[in-house]
């Protein structure tokens, strides 16, 4: 293990498009499901719907908070409907999966999504056997990532030490409160999003390749 690292005993991951390619656009279903559903709660065409999708997603966190925050609208209901895809566009990447079973130490998901998916999603990639434990939105009290409370009920959890702990996630904008409790951050810059002024400072490391990324800190055997 690279001396950098050697502290760290606790490897926490997001799911989507972080422990898979952005290019699988897995999420590009489930978006589109959003908007349908989004479309059907509200009577809206389909364009007006979209927006509405990501004003939400921007001004909450998540589409599914907006929804229950405007509309109560039931998690495990909308959930269930939203995540009802095929994962056939997902592929294991034996390196990552390998490499990630060489980590020592605890290895968490902390995902804006629920648990069943999650699953699904690590099956589809060969890391259905790889985590100690997925802390889902459910777990979160749905106060999704980038709110500090996501942050803080992995970390009781857990019982995490924030010093010895590494989170790695797709979107910069998530990395300033785990920054900000104390973990080290790594970016994952696979194009799902650029890094803005207000996420540039939490970003301890960056790559475009978590599994080569993993290779490079451990060593290749």
């Amino acid at each position: 293990m690279h001396p950098a690292f050697a502290q760290i005993d606790a490897w926490i991951f997001d799911l989507d498009n972080t422990l898979y390619p952005a290019s699988s656009d897995l999420f590009g279903l489930i978006d589109k499901r959003m908007t349908a559903y989004v479309a059907r709660l509200t009577g809206m065409p389909p364009d007006e719907a979209y927006q509405l999708q990501k004003r939400y997603f921007r001004d909450y966190g998540t589409t599914m908070s907006g929804l229950m925050a405007e509309h109560g609208v039931d998690p495990h209901e909308f959930l269930a409907d939203v995540h009802a895809i095929e994962m056939g566009v997902l592929q294991e990447d034996k390196r990552l999966v390998d490499a990630i079973a060489r980590l020592p130490g605890r290895k968490l998901i902390f995902t804006n999504g629920d648990e069943p998916y999650a699953r699904r999603v690590l099956a589809g990639v060969g890391l259905s056997e790889s985590f100690e434990a997925i802390h889902d939105i459910h777990a979160m009290a749905y106060k999704p990532k980038p709110h500090p409370h996501a942050y803080e009920s992995m970390i009781q959890a857990f019982r995490l030490d924030p010093a010895r702990s590494l989170f790695a996630d797709d979107l910069a904008r998530n990395l300033p409160p785990a920054k900000l409790l104390g973990l080290t951050t790594l970016w994952i810059d696979n194009g799902s999003e650029q890094v803005g002024e207000d996420s540039g400072h939490a970003i301890d490391y960056r790559t475009a390749d978590l599994g080569l990324w993993l290779d490079d800190i451990m060593g290749t055997e």
